[in-house]
């Protein structure tokens, strides 16, 4: 957390959505440092899923720039920013986006097929896979196993390794702890701090939940953050 450059750095976006329910989000700066963790916290409807899509390059802004690991993103072509994020970035999605038909290894490794660099940082990727499952309490074997035939905390914890593996430097995780009890959401926190700890990790974290601020860096709101105009129907 001491350098000097962040790994994500968010200057002077701006963003309209169309149509008559349409709004613009408007963000002055955001910057999480290398190895920071950062919970983001947001009511539905206050820009959170527009906020991400912009730091994934999945949308552009119609103005500012979007830096990852110092590469302005917004400058870049589609495949390029793809790759970025590709290369960069390990996402958790709220709902897991796990392949209903792979196996829980098919689904870990998929990052790396549009990766090179981070395949390359992974060393043996079969190898270190079996070792994140075994890291977030996975049984021996699952890799071999259907990812529909796990529970859904056995899912969530193919969703960590698969944005864990080969090491990206940002992972996001959206609401990952929306749907557990408290002492999941507790177990599921140590597991995620855990492992991005050991590799000095960026982590931003989406939630609604103010209760899960002390076990981060730092706690910032989407109100603080940016500013939302909606368009009058």
């Amino acid at each position: 957390m001491q350098d000097a450059d962040p790994i994500l750095e968010i200057t002077d976006v701006a963003y309209r959505w169309p149509g008559r329910a349409g709004f613009s989000l408007t963000v002055p700066h955001v910057a999480v440092a290398v190895g920071e963790s950062v919970l983001l916290l947001g009511e539905s409807g206050s820009g959170k899923s527009t906020f991400l899509s912009l730091i994934c390059g999945t949308i552009l802004p119609e103005r500012g720039k979007v830096d990852i690991a110092g590469v302005d993103i917004t400058a870049l072509s589609g495949g390029a920013r793809d790759k970025v994020r590709a290369e960069q970035i390990g996402v958790i999605f709220q709902q897991f986006n796990l392949l209903p038909f792979g196996s829980v290894m098919d689904n870990i490794l998929l990052p790396l097929r549009f990766a090179p660099a981070r395949r390359k940082r992974a060393g043996n990727a079969t190898v270190e896979a079996s070792h994140l499952c075994s890291a977030l309490g996975l049984p021996a074997g699952v890799t071999s196993a259907k990812a529909t035939a796990l529970s859904v905390g056995q899912q969530q914890r193919v969703a960590v390794a698969r944005a864990l593996i080969g090491q990206p430097p940002l992972i996001i995780a959206d609401e990952p702890t929306s749907a557990l009890d408290a002492n999941s959401q507790i177990a599921f926190l140590d597991l995620l701090f855990e492992q991005t700890t050991t590799h000095n990790t960026s982590l931003l974290m989406v939630s609604h939940d103010p209760r899960l601020g002390e076990r981060f860096d730092r706690v910032i709101r989407m109100e603080d953050i940016a500013q939302i105009e909606r368009v009058a129907a």
